[in-house]
């Protein structure tokens, strides 16, 4: 089993915040295909730097599971695409981990 988290910040880079129907219909998208999700509804923040500028973001982690690997990563790769556009981004943080249920 997979599990996939996903690192959504909550603001644009013009600092202008993300519209929460945005991320209404994020999290409605990740459960209808994973038929579930983890919305723990607690903020956090990311601070990392690139040559000489710091970073510094507020972000919300999406965690679904997955049974099959390859069509869940497929599915996470447009979306991160998508994300990106959508959400003005350099990048967006999907981190895979293999994990045991017990």
């Amino acid at each position: 089993m997979r599990e996939f988290e996903i690192y959504v910040p909550l603001h644009y880079n013009d600092g202008a915040p993300v519209e929460s129907a945005k991320l209404d219909g994020l999290r409605k998208r990740l459960f209808d295909y994973f038929g579930g999700l983890t919305d723990t509804r607690q903020q956090n923040s990311g601070t990392w730097k690139v040559g000489n500028v710091v970073f510094h973001d507020e972000i919300v982690i999406y965690r679904v599971l997955a049974v099959k690997q390859h069509p869940a990563r497929s599915f996470l790769m447009k979306l991160k695409d998508e994300l990106e556009r959508e959400l003005r981004q350099e990048e967006i943080l999907i981190v895979e981990r293999k994990i045991e249920v017990l």
